[in-house]
C-alpha cells in the first residue's frame, strides 16, 4: 500500500506535498510550525490540511502494521494463497482487513471446527455443490459413533455448522451485507418496562425508530446512553415485513449458488442460509453497525466540541485593563478579586449582599472603595448561581458612583472550580483560599480568555454535547490539538505567560515550560529570543520549533516581538537594507511595504510564501487574529425566566453550538435554544455556518416554559411567536426544510417539530 499516494488522493494534494509533510512530522516538527514556517516545503499546506494528514497517516500506518501481523499469521498456518495475499494487500480499511482474516483468525473451538475434526467437511461440500443429493441418504456414509456422529441428525447438524461458518466468514459477502444493512436498517428503541419512571429523561425514545444511517450524532449518543444505563433496549431491524427469503438471505444464497429448484437438498440448504443469517451474520453485523453509528456519532460530537472550544479560546480579549472579578454566591457570599493589567492579583475580598445577610449597601461601599483604589475599569461577573443578582449589584454600584465609569460583563465560569482546586492554581496563587481563586480566574478570563482557559482541562469547559459518552482518549487528543493550534495562532508573550500557556507552544512540554518561567523568575525578563537558549533543556531543535511563537514585546530587536522566525531575520534585514532603511523604520509603514514586490527578496532558502509572511508581519507585527472586543447588553428588566414573554427581542451571547441549533445566554440562568430551523430564512445545514460560541446575537423569545425551564428563541426577528398545542413556538418554515412528498408517513423520531426538538435539546443539555 502506497500511503503517500492514498493521502494525496484523499486530501486532493500532490504526492510531493504529502512526502514533505510526512518527512517533517517524522523529524518531530509540529503542525503549527510546519504550517507557519515550512510553507515552501509543503507548498502551502495549512494547519487544517496538516491535521487531517497527520490523523490519516496514523490510521494508515496502524492499518499497515496490522496487515503485516495478519500476513505473518496466515503464512505460519501455511494457508496464504496468492489470491488471498493480493486481497490483503489491497484492503484499504481495518474492517475489510479483519473480514479477510476472519476465517484464519485463531479462536476457540467452534461447532464447525468440531464437525470438521469429525470428518463432516466432505458432507457439507457435497450437499452445497450437488443439491440433487438427498441429505439424509448422503449423511449415512458419515456416521461415526467414535467421533460423536451417532445418527443422521448429528451428521447434518455438523455439516450445517460448517456451511454456516463458511458463509459467515466470507469477506466479500460480509462487506456487501454490511453496506446493505447500513442503508436499509432501522434502529428501534423501546423503554424497559419496569424502568419507565426512572427513564423519564429518555421519554422521547420510549417508542422510537429511525433509519440507521440518518440518525444524527446527538440522538445516537442519547440512545446509547439510555441503553448503557439499562433504560432502553436497542434493536436493529431490517426486512421486517419482507417475504421469505429476505433480501439479505437472498444475497447469501446467490453468493453460494443456493437456489430453490425443488431438488432434494434445496430446502436443507435454504435453512442453512436462513440460520447463517440470523444466528451468525446478522448478530455480527448488528454489533459492527452499532459500533459504526457510535463512532460516527462520537466523531461528530468531538468535532462540535472542538469547534466550540476553538471559538471560546479565540474569543476577543478585553486586553490590558485592571479588572474586578466577581464569583457570585448567595449564602457563601460573592468572592471578589482585583487584577492589574498584567493579570497580577491586587486584592481579594468576600462580600455578602444577598440573603441571608443582605449587606447590600456595605457591599457597594466596599466595591467602590476597591475599584477607586486600584483603578478598575471593567467588572467581570461569573454566570453561575446569583449571577443576575450580582449584576444588579454592580449596576447599582455604577449608578451610585458614576465617576468610576465601570463597565460590566458576564463571562462563563465553567471549569473555574476545577482550576481553583488544581495544582496549577496552588502554584500560581499559593496564598489565596480556594474559594477566591475562582474570582481571579473569572477576572482573567475577561482579560485574556485564551491565557486563562488553557489552564483548565478542555473537557471541563463544557461546550460539548454528550462529552462524557465519547471515546475519552480521542476527545482529549482532538481538544488538545485545538488548544495547541489556538495558542500558536495567537502567539505568547514569554515574559508574562504561565507554564500552562507556554506548554502549548510548538515544541515545548511542561518541563521546559516550567524551566522558562523559573529562568525568568531568577534572571528577570527575557531581553531577546536568543536568551531562551540559556534555559535548561531548551536545545536548538526545541528553539527552532518554538521561537517564532514566543514574543518579547520590549526587545531591542523589534522582530523578537513579531511572528518572523529568527531563522528568517536575515530576510527582513535584507529588505530593509536594500531599501536604505532600518527594520524598525519599516514596521507599520503599510503604504511603503505594500509597494514592495515579494519576488525581489526571494533567495535559495526562503521562497515567496515566507517573504510574503515577513512583509505582512512588518506591516502589523504580532497581529492578534482574535476579533475586536465587544459585549452583549442584557436587559435590566429581565433577570429570571419568569420575566420572559413571547415576542421579546433581546441581546444574548451564544454559549454553545450543536448539530440541531445554538444555545444562547440571555441572562436568566437558563440558556434558550435557537433551533436550526429558526437561525435564518434560508436552509441551514450546519448551525456553525451562521453562529459560533461567543457571538453576540439578537433573538426573539418564541415560547417560555418556566416550570420545565425551557426557552425557545428565534434569530428570525419577524417570526410570529404563535403557540402550538404543546405550548412551544412554531416558527415560519425554513425554506430549505421541506416536507415529505413521498406520500409515506415519516419515520417516528424526536425533533420532528420545534416543540419536540426543543424538548430533546434541553434534555440533552441536562444529561
Amino acid at each position: 500500500m502506497n500511503i503517500e499516494k492514498i493521502l494525496a488522493s484523499e486530501l486532493a494534494i500532490s504526492a510531493q506535498q504529502v512526502a514533505a509533510a510526512i518527512a517533517l512530522l517524522d523529524e518531530g516538527a509540529t503542525v503549527p510550525f510546519i504550517a507557519r514556517y515550512r510553507k515552501e516545503a509543503t507548498q502551502g499546506l495549512d494547519d487544517t490540511q496538516l491535521r487531517r494528514l497527520e490523523e490519516r497517516l496514523g490510521y494508515l500506518r496502524e492499518l499497515e502494521d496490522r496487515r503485516k501481523v495478519i500476513l505473518s499469521s496466515i503464512k505460519e498456518q501455511e494457508k496464504l494463497t496468492p489470491e488471498l495475499e493480493q486481497a490483503l494487500l489491497e484492503a484499504d480499511t481495518k474492517a475489510r482487513l479483519e473480514d479477510l482474516y476472519l476465517p484464519y483468525k485463531p479462536k476457540r473451538r467452534t461447532k464447525a471446527q468440531i464437525a470438521r475434526e469429525a470428518g463432516l467437511a466432505p458432507l457439507a461440500n457435497r450437499l452445497l455443490e450437488n443439491p440433487d443429493l438427498n441429505p439424509e441418504e448422503t449423511a449415512q456414509a458419515y456416521l461415526d459413533p467414535d467421533k460423536g456422529i451417532e445418527d443422521i441428525a448429528s451428521a447434518l447438524e455438523g455439516a450445517r455448522q460448517i456451511l454456516m461458518e463458511q458463509f459467515a466468514e466470507d469477506a466479500e459477502l460480509l462487506g456487501e451485507l454490511r453496506e446493505y444493512l447500513w442503508n436499509k436498517a432501522v434502529l428501534r428503541s423501546r423503554v424497559i418496562e419496569d424502568k419507565k419512571k426512572e427513564a423519564e429523561k429518555f421519554q422521547d425514545y420510549f417508542q422510537y425508530e429511525e433509519a440507521l444511517k440518518k440518525i444524527p450524532s446527538h440522538r445516537a449518543l442519547a440512545l446509547f446512553r439510555g441503553q448503557a444505563q439499562g433504560m432502553l433496549s436497542l434493536e436493529l431491524v431490517v426486512d421486517e415485513n419482507s417475504p421469505s427469503p429476505s433480501p439479505a438471505e437472498s444475497r447469501i444464497a446467490a453468493r453460494f449458488g443456493v437456489r430453490q429448484q425443488g431438488r432434494a437438498a434445496d430446502d436443507w440448504l435454504a435453512q442453512v442460509v436462513r440460520w447463517a443469517w440470523k444466528i451468525k451474520i446478522f448478530t455480527r453485523l448488528d454489533l459492527d453497525l452499532k459500533m459504526r453509528l457510535r463512532e460516527a456519532a462520537e466523531e461528530a460530537a468531538i468535532s462540535v466540541f472542538a469547534a466550540n472550544l476553538k471559538d471560546l479560546l479565540l474569543a476577543a480579549p478585553a486586553g490590558f485593563h485592571a479588572i474586578m472579578g466577581l464569583d457570585p454566591g448567595i449564602r457563601t457570599g460573592v468572592k471578589v478579586a482585583l487584577i492589574d493589567a498584567t493579570g497580577k492579583v491586587l486584592a481579594t475580598q468576600t462580600i455578602y449582599p444577598h440573603p441571608p445577610r443582605n449587606e447590600w449597601d456595605a457591599s457597594i461601599a466596599k466595591l467602590a472603595e476597591l475599584a477607586k483604589k486600584h483603578g478598575i475599569s471593567l467588572v467581570s461577573t461569573g454566570n453561575g448561581t446569583a449571577s443576575r443578582e450580582t449584576e444588579k449589584l454592580v449596576r447599582d454600584l455604577s449608578r451610585r458612583h458614576p465617576e468610576l465609569k465601570l463597565k460590566q460583563l458576564v463571562v462563563s465560569e465553567a471549569g473555574a472550580s476545577v482550576y481553583s482546586a488544581s495544582e496549577l492554581a496552588s502554584a500560581e496563587l499559593p496564598d489565596l483560599d480556594v474559594s477566591l481563586r475562582g474570582a481571579v480566574s473569572i477576572a482573567r478570563r475577561l482579560q485574556d480568555p485564551l491565557a486563562e482557559l488553557v489552564k483548565i482541562d478542555p473537557k471541563s469547559i463544557g461546550v460539548g454535547q454528550y462529552q462524557h459518552d465519547v471515546n475519552q482518549s480521542r476527545l482529549a487528543r482532538a481538544l488538545n490539538t485545538v488548544v495547541e493550534d489556538c495558542v500558536n495562532a495567537v502567539g505568547v508573550d514569554v515574559n508574562t505567560a504561565s507554564p500552562a500557556l507556554l506548554e502549548q507552544v510548538s515544541g515545548l512540554n511542561r518541563s521546559v515550560a516550567d524551566n522558562i518561567v523559573a529562568f525568568r523568575n531568577e534572571n528577570g525578563p527575557y531581553q531577546s529570543r536568543k536568551d531562551l537558549l540559556k534555559v535548561p533543556r531548551l536545545g536548538t531543535k526545541t528553539y527552532e520549533q518554538a521561537a517564532g511563537f514566543l514574543r518579547i514585546p520590549a526587545a531591542a530587536n523589534p522582530l523578537d516581538a513579531s511572528a518572523v522566525h529568527p531563522e528568517a531575520y536575515e530576510v527582513a534585514e535584507r529588505i530593509a537594507r536594500l531599501n536604505g532603511r532600518k527594520v524598525k523604520d519599516l514596521i507599520g509603514d503599510t503604504a511603503f511595504l505594500r509597494k514592495l514586490d515579494p519576488a525581489d527578496y526571494v533567495d535559495e532558502r526562503f521562497g515567496l510564501p515566507t517573504v510574503r509572511d515577513i512583509l505582512g508581519e512588518l506591516e502589523k507585527p504580532g497581529r492578534d487574529p482574535r476579533p475586536e472586543f465587544r459585549t452583549a447588553s442584557f436587559s435590566e428588566s429581565v433577570e429570571k425566566i419568569s420575566d420572559l414573554a413571547p415576542g421579546m427581542v433581546l441581546e444574548g451571547v451564544v454559549s454553545n453550538v450543536a448539530d440541531f441549533g445554538a444555545f444562547v445566554d440571555i441572562g436568566v440562568h437558563q440558556d434558550g435554544l435557537v433551533h436550526i430551523s429558526a437561525l435564518a430564512h434560508k436552509f441551514v445545514k450546519n448551525p456553525r455556518e451562521l453562529v459560533k460560541a461567543g457571538d453576540v446575537v439578537k433573538v426573539k423569545v418564541m415560547a417560555v416554559d418556566p416550570e420545565r425551564k425551557r426557552i425557545s428563541l428565534s434569530m428570525r426577528l419577524d417570526d410570529d411567536p404563535a403557540q402550538d398545542r404543546r405550548g412551544s413556538a412554531t416558527p415560519k418554515r425554513n425554506p430549505g426544510h421541506k416536507p415529505s412528498t413521498s406520500g409515506k408517513p415519516r419515520t417516528k423520531k424526536p425533533g420532528g417539530s420545534m416543540a419536540n426538538a426543543l424538548q430533546e435539546a434541553l434534555k440533552k443539555s441536562r444529561l
